[in-house]
Formats: structure tokens, C-alpha cells, sequence
């Protein structure tokens, strides 16, 4: 299964992304889940960016909280609404929310 997280909190806990298993797992960070992006919690990068999965973030929520997409880290793929559509639909089987 091919499965698109979307991640809308920001907390510095993965326990639950651990848990799934799926052969393909794209993590999408919308809302105060952009701050995984880019936020530095005693100077250590959020644990989500370890994760195997492909990473992305909504362009319009890291601008509404006056992150610059240039800022974010190297790992995370910077998207647009009509990106994520294309993503859900030609790349991921599923999708879940957190």
C-alpha cells in the first residue's frame, strides 16, 4: 500500500508514523505541521525528518506563519495545494490524517 500522511500538528513525537508500514509513505505537512519543517527544538531538527518516507509542505501554510519556503530543510519538498491534489491522486493509495 502507497500511503500519504498528513501531519497537522506539531509535536516532537513520531510514535504513531512509526507504527505504519506501508511498502511507499509520503508525509505531508499542513497547518502547525509545516513547523517540522523548519522549527530547531534545542537545536536538534525534528525527529519526522529522519523518517524514510518522502516529505513535503504545504507552501501556503508555511507563508501564513511567516516561514520562508527557501528556509525549510533540504529534506522536505515544498508543494502547493494543486501539488498535493496530483500527489493523492497519481502517487498514494491512501490517505490518513494526524
Amino acid at each position: 500500500m502507497k500511503l500519504a500522511v498528513f501531519v497537522s500538528d506539531y509535536r516532537m513525537t513520531v510514535d504513531t508514523l512509526e507504527r505504519l508500514k506501508p511498502e511507499k509513505m509520503g508525509i505531508i505537512l499542513v497547518q502547525n505541521g509545516v513547523y517540522h519543517a523548519s522549527v530547531k527544538e534545542n537545536g536538534n531538527a525534528s525527529s519526522i525528518l529522519d523518517s524514510s518516507a518522502d516529505l513535503y509542505a504545504l507552501k501556503e501554510d508555511l507563508e501564513t506563519r511567516g516561514i520562508d519556503p527557501a528556509n525549510v530543510d533540504s529534506k522536505v519538498k515544498v508543494v502547493t495545494f494543486g501539488d498535493v491534489v496530483d500527489l493523492m491522486f497519481n502517487d498514494y493509495e491512501k490517505t490518513a490524517w494526524l
